[in-house]
């Protein structure tokens, strides 16, 4: 019988704590949304227009593009975002956050923080760089 190596372990031990975790953000939904519509929120929120383009947000997430715009078709059709055409090219479209978007994160995110500090024990918050670290070579790098 071969044996598992310390990569193969790990990441094992990744996708065991991603589940834990998916359990967990399940208490998003008193919100109603999800953790991935947390995210897409979430990068909606940042940088300096507040949109991006459907592609960018596969990209930021490490979802397809077709499994983003599956996302999106329920997030759009209860409000909490929009699109919004380019006007230098019909082809391309942007998703922006509405007012109510806008609310329903703010809201969520207090719920998402206190999520994150019951998964997160204390006394391990200072060790969280080198894990980062780790995660972000992993292709982990949601800022």
């Amino acid at each position: 019988m071969s044996s598992i190596n310390p990569s193969l372990r790990l990441l094992m031990n990744l996708f065991k704590i991603q589940a834990m975790m998916a359990r967990k953000f399940d208490r998003l939904t008193m919100h109603g949304i999800g953790f991935n519509d947390f995210l897409i929120l979430y990068l909606l929120q940042q940088g300096d227009e507040k949109r991006l383009r459907p592609t960018d947000l596969a990209e930021k997430t490490g979802l397809t593009a077709s499994g983003v715009t599956r996302m999106l078709l329920p997030m759009e059709k209860i409000g909490l975002i929009a699109r919004q055409a380019n006007e230098r090219d019909a082809r391309v479209s942007f998703v922006t956050i509405t007012v109510a978007g806008k609310r329903i994160y703010e809201e969520a995110m207090e719920t998402a923080n206190m999520i994150a500090k019951d998964i997160v024990p204390v006394e391990y918050g200072k060790n969280s760089l080198s894990l980062a670290s780790l995660l972000k070579a992993l292709g982990g790098n949601i800022s």
